[in-house]
């Protein structure tokens, strides 16, 4: 029988396996979609069809850099308590190399033409969801090369919820490093006041034009003011005028210059950040559960 691709989509959304996957069991079925997720379950998928409506926003990220080449990547699970399982540290390892080795384009990309152990990487994580109990997520990765005379620099925060990577061109990696360690526990949002979209840049002016008004301060000097209140506000979002981590007297941008260094990018991942989490009412919970 024909298969629609909303079909295949529906069964992928609720079992977590992949297109080809989703589409064979849907064909064996004749379309009956409960009867396509029990093939599943019977073809050694069983517990991730149970596990695709929870919300996986727990995990861990990582940082796997080799010679010119670098992965930063974002596996979820559903509590705290598995990401710090073995057998999901495990997972990440393996997915981390496997995306450098193969290099997929996408997430959706990676699960389809990813293999590790064998095995496709939906089929893989599906397994490992079975196994685990819980459902995982892989939410997120990008691939990094640089050339000889660029440096990487990573940091691992908390074993993992948050990672960094940096890359300068000069300088050496003992900076790189810093500087990753700056970016994990300061948080900018961007490399430089160039880096700020003029969206953000117009919605601040508009806020603090407000604030200068209601503070009744005359009209002839709202602008100096703004223009102040402008510069501190970048010197809390961008990476170069932070005052750095590791010595608070001079900027990152400062302390880059002084060692020849630019720094090119960043890229900080935390685990969840931006994921709705879903809060439930213990007490509602075990009541679904009885049912």
């Amino acid at each position: 029988m024909a298969v629609t691709a909303k079909e295949v989509k529906e069964l992928r959304d609720r079992t977590g396996v992949g297109m080809m996957d989703a589409k064979k069991a849907l064909v064996e079925t004749d379309g009956d979609m409960d009867k396509a997720i029990d093939f599943l379950r019977e073809n050694g998928l069983a517990k991730a069809a149970k596990k695709s409506d929870r919300i996986a926003a727990e995990g861990l990220t990582k940082v796997v850099v080799r010679g010119n080449e670098a992965v930063i990547l974002e596996l979820n699970s559903e509590t705290d308590f598995v990401a710090k399982n073995e057998q999901f540290i495990n997972l990440l390892d393996s997915l981390a190399f496997a995306i450098l080795d193969q290099k997929p384009e996408s997430v959706e990309a990676a699960m389809e033409n990813v293999t590790i152990e064998g095995q496709k990487l939906s089929e893989h994580i599906a397994e490992k969801t079975s196994v685990i109990g819980e459902k995982l997520d892989f939410r997120r990765f990008e691939i990094f090369t640089k050339t000889d005379d660029q440096e990487f620099g990573h940091y691992a925060h908390q074993g993992g919820r948050i990672s960094v990577l940096v890359q300068l061109t000069g300088g050496d990696q003992d900076l790189a490093n810093g500087i990753a360690m700056h970016i994990g526990g300061l948080n900018p949002r961007f490399l430089d006041e160039e880096s700020v979209p003029a969206d953000v840049r117009e919605h601040e002016k508009e806020v603090l034009t407000e604030q200068a008004l209601n503070e009744g301060k005359p009209a002839n000097i709202v602008e100096k003011m703004i223009a102040g209140r402008l510069r501190k506000f970048f010197s809390e979002i961008c990476l170069v005028d932070q005052d750095y981590l590791l010595d608070d007297s001079k900027t990152v941008g400062e302390v880059a210059k002084e060692a020849g260094a630019k720094i090119d990018f960043f890229r900080r991942y935390e685990v969840g950040e931006g994921i709705e989490k879903r809060e439930e009412n213990f007490a509602d919970e075990v009541a679904q559960q009885m049912k």
